[in-house]
């Protein structure tokens, strides 16, 4: 979500990565290139119906809405997107493990119907510390993701006696899933050591990479790089993904140099988050760049909803007023793009 801009001197390069463990699984750059050959440009956003205000909202069976997905989908697949990067949450799983499961297989149908494949988040350290299971608040006016939820929370995710329920939610949707040639990718932490975390994300991003190994399931597995100056955990996470992911919310200047240096790992490259309007962030100066490069563009928010993310992540309007410009998202509700120029570039370069 949030990336937190740094004077670009890219950390990566000057990293001891031979002072970082590397799990056994990783697969080689020669199987992430023929990966990359069988999934054509990939391109789309970050998912989550305009019905949910959080993950919770949208997989717990007594608000899952797959009319909702099914209409919104449908817009998606109109301007070309192939690709959704959708969250999960541990404690939908906890109420429901089967349901759960079902619910997941539901969408995957749906998304495949519009032919679109999905990128599925386990673990997530972004926003609110805990959530709760049942009812979910209604957003509060104005404000950037007021009500979405951490994964597995904090303390949640340094505390040890969490780890054996959360390992066997890992491998059970592993497992039930390993073979899904719907799914694209597994991102297994969504930016590890934001909200304050630093370095204690650190044992349960190792486990969820160690988890994940031992199922060992067809599709690669990847956490995503957001912040520079996370030495450690950058470390840890680009020498342990299948395929280099990252966020990068800058303008088009900066984010070319990032994705220079990324290439230097000799493995594709998707940037599952980006597009945020006032940060000179957009579709215009963006999205050819990372299509000319072959690199996967996964912007924030598809439709504007419960999630807010309309306003900017620091700048919130409290009496819920329309922004002067939107901070994130494509359509309106009633699918009517926000920006007919900017699903008329999508359509261009998707050729629809």
């Amino acid at each position: 979500m949030k990336f937190k801009s740094v004077f670009i001197v890219i950390i990566l390069l000057a990293l001891n990565l031979h002072c970082i463990a590397q799990i056994d699984g990783k697969w080689s750059v020669e199987k992430s290139i023929a990966w990359q050959k069988e999934n054509p440009w990939i391109n789309g956003a970050n998912f989550i119906p305009s019905t949910a205000i959080n993950q919770l909202e949208m997989w717990q069976a007594s608000s899952f809405d797959p009319q909702t997905i099914e209409r919104e989908l449908g817009w998606a697949e109109g301007i070309g997107f192939n690709t959704m990067r959708v969250y999960l949450h541990s404690l939908a799983y906890k109420q429901d493990p089967s349901g759960f499961k079902n619910r997941m297989s539901q969408y995957l149908s749906i998304a495949d119907k519009h032919k679109i494949k999905t990128i599925f988040v386990f673990f997530d350290d972004c926003w609110n510390k805990l959530g709760v299971i049942g009812k979910q608040p209604a957003p509060k006016p104005g404000i950037h993701n007021s009500g979405w939820v951490q994964d597995p929370g904090d303390p949640n995710h340094k505390e040890t006696e969490n780890f054996p329920a959360l390992e066997t939610y890992v491998k059970d949707v592993l497992n039930h899933f390993s073979k899904d040639k719907r799914i694209l990718l597994w991102d297994l932490y969504n930016e590890p050591g934001n909200s304050g975390k630093f370095d204690t994300s650190m044992p349960l991003l190792t486990k969820v990479f160690e988890w994940s190994r031992q199922v060992n399931p067809d599709q690669p597995l990847s956490v995503g790089l957001w912040r520079w100056d996370f030495e450690k955990l950058n470390a840890f996470q680009v020498l342990n993904s299948d395929i280099i992911t990252y966020h990068d919310y800058e303008a088009a200047e900066w984010h070319k140099r990032v994705l220079q240096v990324l290439k230097t790992h000799g493995r594709p490259l998707i940037c599952t988050e980006y597009m945020a309007r006032t940060n000179n962030s957009t579709f215009a100066n963006t999205m050819p760049m990372l299509q000319k490069e072959n690199i996967g563009a996964i912007n924030w928010g598809l439709v504007s909803g419960k999630t807010n993310t309309i306003y900017a992540w620091d700048k919130p309007i409290k009496d819920g007023a329309q922004p002067e410009l939107w901070f994130h998202d494509i359509f309106w509700q009633d699918g009517r793009p926000y920006r007919k120029e900017e699903t008329d570039l999508i359509k261009q370069l998707n050729n629809k």
